[in-house]
């Protein structure tokens, strides 16, 4: 039944012909072939000849065969593509999850690059930058046109033509450390790097680098190539804590990057690799060599020809010190010291205009060192410093030491130590306001003050001197006795008064300049004397301004000083200072055409060797001496300080007109002295002449060589009596024992400890000197 619906019909294959078909195994139906039980039949299909077989059983062993080869070829593109989908799919999700751990990129923005402070001289020009950066940020068209070339030809070749991120230097890269088998080249472009500096740190994972290629694309979209090659020179390390092309121009050339040539731009673009092992101040070598590496890049990408190779290659720089050199970074660490004062927190770039001659500053170096070179290394001496100011304080030259590079410690301004003999003209300037005169008489002879007993250098002593000749001799004797007459404190109420900060001590041997001071604002007390009277105070910047000029941030008020000394007082210690320098301790610091006064100063042992002095133009200071406050081999302030001042002085008034000190040489009466308090005429002096050195002689003090210097003093000023009364005069006859008011019950009266005598200056070799004339040598007619 279940049969009944199906055909009835059947085909029933033939097998006939096999013996003519041995060798083919292919089932087919012939014509024969008949259908069971049916009534149709169906014609089959005509054989194939016999001659055609061999032919197509090769066709499909071939096409079997291609068939194979092709199968695998599609089956690796197939999976190929899936991989890439994969891949893509996985880039995709890692890019969004770490993007989603990044802030919104509508609040991206550049942060500000740390503020710079621009340091400037009088004439507008560069002393140095200080900040994080250690340089301002330049504009593209400002920098010398080869830093960018030479930076784009050997970082980013195709910079001006990728999307952000170079797919081709990626792969080019991928190959060649493939190759080596380490990491020889890297993939990112300027613009990842720049993103990589503005935002990222240098943790080399997976996620900074995807946040590295979208901050990258961002920076592509947001700038122009020229905006993000600028920000990226302004900002990339360049070694030695230079960041930007112009502090590390500053750091390595001591120039500008506007003014960088070829060999240059080439040095700077090779230290982009590695700063700390290509700097040449580390390595001079390796930054040349890749230098040279950059200038044929360069030329490779025709950036410059074989020609400008050539001219570059002669054009290497010197070896760069390992730190920043030459004195006006003494300046500017001073500026920086003094700038949170003046305007606090520096939140901007600025501009700080300083009273810096920089010609008068490299020639003050250079004297410096001319002088510790020729002669310093025979005497012990290993550092020096000076100062120089003008009338109002203005700090015209500041060297700190003998060399930045090797000591940043400011020896002019931080340091402090015993001025010496050089601190006597206050003691001087002191007496002199109480009433005395330039040739008011002291006895220059041994003396005691409690227990200490000061002598003299040489430890010889002149009798009865001028208050104007034992300045310029330096005689420690007298000024002992100044002090004394004076008070310690009135010695001290001057000295500050004049411009000295620091704390003195109110003991006798302040006299001696045994309380330490700076350099500097010992010379800026010296000005005093050079102005006429007024304060002049020590200062280096004039004005503060933002870097564009639109506000002034600062500006000095020191064009209105206070009157501190009269002007028959400063006149007088001027001539007293000249005849230091014409006749006294201070020879070697003669001017000449030039009106210059000064003092020597000397420690105790030689620790400490100054020189001040004035014209009318500069008030100059000079130190020698060691930094652990070893002993020199018999320096004293009129030798190598003097020396030294001299060259400088030399130098920084070559050209100028000479002009007379104030008051002109010639001493003045001074109204304002106390009437009746050390009474003494005043010498007759030709207009222009110095002070004498030596006393006229007079028939007074003729009879003085037979009968004693009293008489002496007594005829010439009948009220000295009561004035030697109140002087601590040593004895004539040179007896140990002071007056009462200077030495009671052994103490000095201030309880202070007294240093020993040995402190001051060598007396001039004279030369020619008139011996005094005595009541023998007239009967005789001698």
């Amino acid at each position: 039944m279940a049969g009944r619906g199906k055909s009835r019909d059947r085909i029933e294959p033939s097998f006939s012909g096999r013996d003519d078909r041995d060798d083919d195994d292919d089932f087919s139906l012939d014509a024969d072939d008949r259908v069971v039980r049916g009534r149709s039949t169906r014609r089959a299909a005509p054989k194939p000849s016999r001659a055609r077989q061999p032919e197509r059983r090769k066709r499909d062993r071939r096409d079997r065969e291609g068939g194979g080869l092709f199968s695998f070829i599609r089956r690796i593109v197939y999976w190929f593509v899936v991989f890439g989908i994969w891949a893509g799919i996985g880039v995709a999700g890692l890019v969004v999850y770490y993007g989603s751990r990044m802030p919104s990129a509508s609040t991206w923005a550049i942060p500000e690059r740390p503020p710079n402070v621009k340091i400037t001289a009088v004439d507008g020009s560069v002393i140095a930058n200080r900040g994080t950066t250690g340089g301002e940020a330049l504009a593209l068209e400002d920098m010398s046109p080869y830093i960018p070339e030479a930076i784009v030809a050997i970082e980013d070749r195709r910079f001006y033509s990728h999307f952000g991120v170079d797919p081709l230097g990626l792969a080019r890269a991928f190959v060649t450390n493939l190759t080596t088998g380490h990491m020889v080249q890297g993939g990112s472009t300027l613009t990842q790097q720049l993103a990589k500096n503005l935002f990222l740190s240098p943790d080399r994972t997976l996620e900074r680098k995807v946040q590295e290629v979208l901050l990258a694309l961002w920076l592509e979209q947001k700038y122009t190539k020229d905006q993000i090659l600028a920000m990226y020179l302004n900002r990339v390390f360049f070694g030695s804590n230079a960041y930007g092309v112009e502090a590390a121009s500053r750091r390595y050339f001591n120039k500008s990057a506007r003014d960088v040539n070829l060999g240059e731009a080439a040095l700077l673009a090779g230290l982009v690799k590695a700063p700390s092992r290509l700097s040449p101040a580390r390595d001079p070598d390796a930054a040349n060599a890749r230098a040279q590496v950059v200038l044929q890049t360069m030329r490779d990408q025709g950036y410059i020809t074989d020609d400008e190779v050539k001219t570059a290659m002669s054009q290497t720089p010197a070896k760069a010190k390992r730190y920043w050199s030459g004195a006006g970074h003494y300046v500017a660490d001073m500026v920086m010291d003094q700038l949170p004062a003046l305007i606090g927190e520096v939140k901007e770039d600025i501009v700080v205009d300083t009273t810096i001659d920089k010609t008068l500053e490299k020639r003050a170096e250079q004297s410096l060192n001319d002088v510790l070179g020729k002669d310093g290394a025979k005497v012990d001496a290993s550092q020096a410093a000076l100062v120089s100011l003008d009338g109002t304080g203005a700090i015209r030259a500041l060297v700190g030491g003998r060399d930045y590079a090797d000591s940043q410690f400011n020896r002019a301004v931080t340091a402090k130590r015993q001025p010496g003999s050089s601190f006597k003209p206050f003691v001087y300037a002191a007496a002199l306001e109480k009433g005395l005169t330039p040739f008011s008489v002291f006895n220059d002879a041994p003396i005691r003050i409690g227990d200490w007993t000061p002598e003299n250098y040489e430890k010889k002593y002149n009798g009865e001197v001028s208050l104007a000749t034992a300045l310029a001799k330096s005689l420690n004797t007298v000024a002992a006795q100044l002090v004394m007459y004076d008070g310690p404190d009135q010695v001290i109420k001057l000295a500050h008064r004049l411009g000295i900060e620091s704390e003195l001590q109110p003991n006798a041997s302040i006299a001696l300049g045994t309380s330490e001071v700076s350099l500097m604002e010992l010379t800026g007390a010296y000005a005093a004397f050079m102005n006429g009277g007024y304060k002049a105070t020590p200062h280096v910047i004039r004005r503060v301004t933002t870097a564009d000029g639109s506000r002034v941030l600062y500006e000095n008020t020191y064009d209105n000083p206070p009157r501190v000394l009269s002007e028959a007082i400063a006149a007088n210690m001027n001539t007293m200072m000249m005849g230091v320098i014409n006749q006294g301790t201070g020879k070697s610091a003669k001017l000449a055409g030039w009106q210059a006064a000064g003092k020597t100063g000397t420690t105790q042992n030689s620790r400490d060797a100054l020189f001040v002095g004035f014209t009318s133009n500069l008030t100059t200071g000079v130190w020698f001496g060691n930094d652990d406050g070893k002993p020199m081999k018999k320096v004293t302030g009129g030798g190598l300080p003097a020396k030294a001042w001299q060259e400088f002085m030399v130098a920084a008034h070559k050209g100028l007109s000479p002009a007379p000190l104030f008051g002109n040489g010639q001493f003045m009466a001074d109204p304002t002295a106390n009437p009746g308090v050390g009474d003494q005429p005043m010498a007759s002096v030709e207009p222009g002449a110095a002070a004498p050195l030596d006393e006229p002689t007079t028939i007074g003090s003729i009879l003085s060589g037979v009968f004693g210097a009293g008489a002496d003093v007594r005829e010439r000023n009948p009220r000295a009596n009561d004035r030697l009364r109140r002087q601590p005069m040593a004895p004539i006859d040179g007896g140990p024992v002071p007056p009462a008011d200077i030495a009671q019950d052994g103490d000095n009266g201030y309880g202070e400890a007294l240093p020993p005598g040995d402190i001051g200056e060598p007396e001039p070799a004279v030369t020619n000197r008139s011996r005094r004339t005595t009541l023998l040598d007239l009967i005789m007619g001698r």
